[in-house]
């Protein structure tokens, strides 16, 4: 079966997308307002890595309904509450979600009015950043400080860049700091699956070795013996 996305309404096509690419790890976006007080937070799962020189990450905010941008795109962009002038070069924290915070993640998705404190609303203590002025949720097993490197607007897709400037990890979730091994099913991160309630968990996992060039070779000539 195929379908022609030039057909398909937009509902249509998020239904589909949302439904084979999975699962989808979340960005719990923290940010601040305007005036640098308020912290807004917010969960977007067209979330990931996009690579390591530098470190980037790649989220994408959807406008609200009548096609305003929401909060967390609004402050990083810097854009004024009337959609006035961008300022750019923003900063915003990636916290990663566990499945601890997945009820709390969950209160955050509400549409809440502009300056609302979800965070405060959740239950969530913010601890200070390192590296930005942007604190993160200080329960999130992992978070990441970034800096907005572009915003591409394709359509009504808004696209954060960022460049990640520096990773907070708690103590025990380090096999070996100097390493820098993570203990990664220790982290309990939970993914999206599906466009609405759909969840998953992340520790049914297991390994396969990448295969070199040569020994792929020596098994061909294995086989054709």
């Amino acid at each position: 079966m195929h379908y022609d996305f030039a057909e398909l309404s937009v509902a249509d096509s998020y239904k589909l997308l949302t439904s084979v690419i999975v699962p989808r790890p979340i960005a719990w976006v923290s940010t601040l307002n305007l005036e640098g007080e308020g912290v807004n937070l917010a969960p977007y799962s067209f979330f990931n890595a996009l690579g390591s020189d530098p470190a980037l990450v790649a989220f994408s905010p959807g406008d609200r309904a009548d096609g305003t941008p929401k909060d967390t795109a609004r402050n990083i962009a810097g854009l004024d509450g009337l959609g006035g002038q961008t300022v750019g070069g923003g900063e915003f924290v990636v916290n990663l979600v566990s499945e601890e915070l997945a009820e709390a993640m969950n209160v955050s998705a509400t549409d809440f009015p502009v300056n609302m404190d979800e965070a405060g609303v959740a239950g969530l203590q913010l601890a200070p950043g390192v590296r930005v002025r942007v604190p993160h949720v200080a329960a999130s097993p992992v978070s990441l400080e970034c800096r907005e490197v572009q915003t591409l607007h394709i359509g009504r897709n808004r696209v954060v860049l960022g460049e990640v400037l520096g990773l907070n990890i708690r103590d025990e979730l380090m096999l070996d700091p100097a390493k820098h091994y993570v203990n990664t099913p220790a982290l309990h991160l939970i993914g999206r699956m599906g466009g609405r309630g759909g969840y998953t968990r992340t520790g049914d996992t297991f390994e396969l070795a990448r295969i070199p060039y040569a020994k792929w070779l020596e098994e061909q000539s294995k086989g054709q013996k």
